[in-house]
């Protein structure tokens, strides 16, 4: 059973909740007390990955979802008084400009608008629809008077500060529509998981890990942090519904491989056979351009197993949107799951 209320709340507060790559901690506290009041005890690694034990035993499966997002950082206090910035994670340029954004100082948040440098069509005319979308040609203005860089010093602003861009989420007829959905609509299904654990509605066969990572975006989220009776990682991330995908706004993707390769069969197999079982609308996907914490704890020399199961996602790193049809679809694999044994060995 799953709590879609619970589900829906801590996705709007997470999506709400500024943690872009690098500046993660607000996000990693927020959910650090909700995993305290459903009765877990919070560990961390040495870089800051959150992650609490299930079930009794050492454990041997990780489940992991990343609390990071897209973001950017300040690379210049320019002499009109205005920030020129930088992404971190991969995240277009066009998608930047219009947002709303905080920025924060050593000492302060301020509020401001990404613009093109041509932002004013009565002073550039037709240039405005001509210009490249390119970072170089984005700025960050500040909602004060700031009529110079002397200005942005004597306000506190530094280059290397981290900007954080307003989600703006909506719900209408299922649909979530926002930023930063990927990956925080993954990390608010495995909380309602975690949650059906607690409430006694999902039985854990096998011991694992949920871990909610915190650089994903910049491709090092999964590289550590199993512990060392771990077979399996599980990683949660979002499906590509695109032209020429088979992901479906209702359904839970099983991702066959990524740009790295296919994923583990044994694993994919019982992911499917789950689904099955259990009368969970899903489909098969592939994705080219995409990698996830799976990704990164192979390259990081992990001997584990490795799968990729994901909720729907539309204009991924972009105006993102979702349907809690797929979150519960995703949910309930990941109980299904978390009730069942290791997979055999494929013969």
């Amino acid at each position: 059973m799953i709590d879609t209320d619970y589900l829906r709340d801590c996705l709007l507060e997470l999506v709400q909740t500024p943690s872009p790559v690098g500046m993660t901690g607000r996000a990693v506290a927020l959910v650090d007390g909700w995993l305290r009041d459903l009765g877990f005890e919070p560990k961390y690694t040495r870089r800051g990955v959150l992650y609490v034990e299930i079930g009794d035993g050492a454990p041997r499966r990780a489940l992991a979802a990343h609390l990071d997002t897209l973001g950017a950082m300040v690379t210049e206090l320019k002499p009109n008084g205005r920030l020129a910035l930088r992404n971190t994670g991969t995240w277009a340029a066009r998608f930047a400009e219009g947002a709303r954004v905080t920025v924060f100082s050593d000492h302060a948040t301020h509020r401001g608008t990404i613009l093109p440098l041509k932002a004013s069509g009565h002073r550039f005319n037709t240039a405005v629809d001509t210009q490249p979308a390119d970072w170089d040609n984005l700025e960050i203005r500040i909602d004060a008077v700031l009529p110079d860089r002397a200005a942005l010093v004597a306000a506190g602003f530094n280059v290397g500060d981290m900007v954080a861009i307003d989600a703006q989420p909506e719900i209408v007829d299922g649909f979530i529509v926002s930023r930063h959905l990927d990956d925080k609509a993954g990390c608010a299904t495995l909380l309602a998981v975690l949650k059906s654990i607690a409430d006694g509605h999902t039985r854990v066969a096998t011991p694992f890990q949920a871990m909610f990572t915190i650089a994903e975006e910049i491709g090092i989220g999964g590289t550590h942090g199993f512990g060392p009776e771990v077979e399996e990682l599980l990683a949660i991330d979002n499906a590509v519904t695109a032209p020429n995908q088979a992901s479906r706004d209702e359904a839970v993707t099983i991702a066959m491989r990524d740009r790295q390769g296919p994923f583990d069969e044994r694993l994919t197999r019982q992911m499917l056979a789950l689904c099955a079982e259990h009368d969970i609308p899903h489909v098969r996907d592939t994705f080219r351009h995409y990698r996830s914490d799976s990704a990164a704890a192979v390259e990081a020399g992990w001997d584990i197993r490795v799968g990729l199961v994901c909720f729907s996602l539309d204009s991924s790193h972009g105006w993102e949107r979702t349907h809690m049809d797929s979150l519960v679809a995703l949910a309930r694999l990941l109980c299904a799951y978390a009730g069942s044994e290791i997979a055999a060995r494929p013969q």
